[in-house]
């Protein structure tokens, strides 16, 4: 079996990739990570894995059958992707690649697409008893409203519209857009909830982390939070059929009496995932137990509540 693990569109993930090496040399000492980027010798994640292969864009046609050499020629045993646009292709791809000997560690596609579509997704949280932000009719507008894309990711694309003269005629006109209640962090705590899924789509972890403050549409500021939101998500999504891995469920919760409001699943490791590393929720390691040692793993909170994270910008020099 081959226990080397291939980490694709790795950026500037440099904690994640550190997390899956330290895991792995403790498990498989001569196993090796390594990683993929459109500009590997751009990526500081990819200066630091065990070797960064130069890839082109998910969307090219040619990228399956790079990404099926890659995993060949390295011996990969396990795929982890990490943005939003390449979850659907993976997904699609994970039976094949299994039949190779190699495990693409992202849910199954129809559960994928639920949530690559955020009108999809906003009708998953209703079936769970979770309430969405309310949708606005922009012919008797409301204000202030949010507007996002159906399909967008790290924020892009969203903006608050606080007086009709910023609703544009382009604006409209784009059918990717959706208008809703905008919920005021005056009010409201925003949270990301980093949950691991084992084979059995059960879920063995859940670790809200609170947004203390956001950059770019990830997270630079944040604290765990053991609080009443563990019991509420383990009881709606205690077995989610087809998922696996890591998933992040952002929600809002206003203070005072708890309105809890689902925003957006992301089906992958989210951008703040080393803050639930450090607070003891170690993800790469159960995934390392249960594909490469055949392990079937408990649920767990043996997590610290309070581990608080500061981002701040280093640099790779080369």
């Amino acid at each position: 079996m081959n226990t080397n693990i291939l980490i694709t569109s790795a950026g500037k993930r440099v904690a994640l990739v550190r997390s899956f090496m330290q895991t792995l040399k403790t498990y498989f000492p001569d196993s090796k990570v390594y990683t993929t980027d459109c500009a590997p010798h751009l990526s500081p994640a990819g200066y630091i894995s065990d070797g960064c292969v130069g890839v082109p864009r998910v969307t090219t046609p040619e990228y399956p059958e790079i990404l099926r050499s890659i995993c060949e020629r390295y011996r990969i045993g396990m795929v982890v992707p990490t943005i939003d646009t390449e979850l659907l292709l993976l997904s699609s791809l994970k039976d094949e690649f299994i039949g190779n000997g190699v495990r693409i560690i992202v849910p199954d596609l129809p559960f994928v697409s639920i949530c690559r579509d955020k009108r999809k997704t906003a009708g998953y949280f209703e079936s769970k008893g979770i309430r969405v932000p309310r949708p606005v009719d922009m012919n008797n507008p409301v204000f202030p409203i949010f507007a996002k894309p159906c399909d967008g990711s790290c924020s892009i694309g969203t903006r608050l519209i606080s007086s009709a003269d910023q609703i544009t005629s382009e604006l409209l006109a784009d059918d990717r857009m959706m208008y809703m209640e905008w919920l005021d962090n005056k009010e409201y705590t925003e949270y990301t909830v980093d949950m691991y899924f084992g084979r059995d789509s059960c879920v063995k972890c859940i670790v809200p982390r609170e947004r203390i403050e956001v950059r770019a549409g990830e997270i630079s500021k944040g604290r765990t939070c053991k609080s009443f939101l563990v019991p509420f998500l383990k009881d709606r999504f205690a077995n989610v059929p087809g998922c696996m891995g890591c998933i992040c469920v952002q929600l809002f919760v206003r203070r005072g009496d708890d309105d809890i409001v689902g925003i957006e699943i992301n089906p992958r490791f989210g951008g703040g995932y080393p803050l639930s590393e450090y607070a003891g929720a170690r993800f790469p390691e159960l995934l390392v137990r249960e594909y490469f040692l055949g392990e079937e793993v408990p649920y767990s909170d043996d997590w610290k509540d309070g581990a608080l994270m500061l981002r701040y910008d280093d640099a790779v020099f080369v």
